[in-house]
């Protein structure tokens, strides 16, 4: 005879997946969390390239553009908090915007104006996303026309 497990049982295995899912979703969202911090330590620290090592990796992105028949491209994508005001100046367009930048950000922008700026490029910093309708990431685009 096949033994039929009672309700009560049932809903103690039930219960048991459950709370299996619900760690496992934990573990995701820790690990998910400890990249997003490992990742705006690192954004916040200075590369430790060099002018010319910057260069060669731009002219990489800006050819491939080229290429595909484009007069910009977004070169990098940062969250707000690497600005002293989160952004605001930023989305704003307020003058003396670039003076909030940090970090990988700043030296991008440094980096335009040192060798970019003066070849007639263009730089563009702006909020790209709005998630619940608050500013979200900051895309830098660069253009040549």
């Amino acid at each position: 005879m096949v033994k039929l497990l009672s309700v009560k049982d049932l809903q103690a295995k039930i219960a048991l997946a459950e709370g299996e899912k619900a760690a496992a979703a934990m573990r995701q969202h820790n690990a998910a969390e400890e990249e997003k911090k490992a990742l705006l330590a690192r954004l916040t620290k200075p590369s430790g390239l060099s002018d010319d090592e910057v260069a060669e990796k731009a002219s990489i992105i800006i050819n491939r553009a080229v290429e595909n028949g484009l007069m910009s491209v977004q070169v990098f994508r940062f969250p707000p908090s690497l600005c002293t005001d989160n952004g605001r100046a930023i989305n704003q367009a307020e003058p003396g915007w670039e003076n909030t930048l940090t970090g990988i950000p700043k030296e991008i922008y440094g980096f335009w104006r040192r060798r970019l700026q003066p070849e007639g490029y263009q730089i563009r910093y702006e909020v790209i996303d709005y998630p619940g309708g608050m500013p979200g990431d900051i895309g830098i685009t660069l253009s040549w026309h």
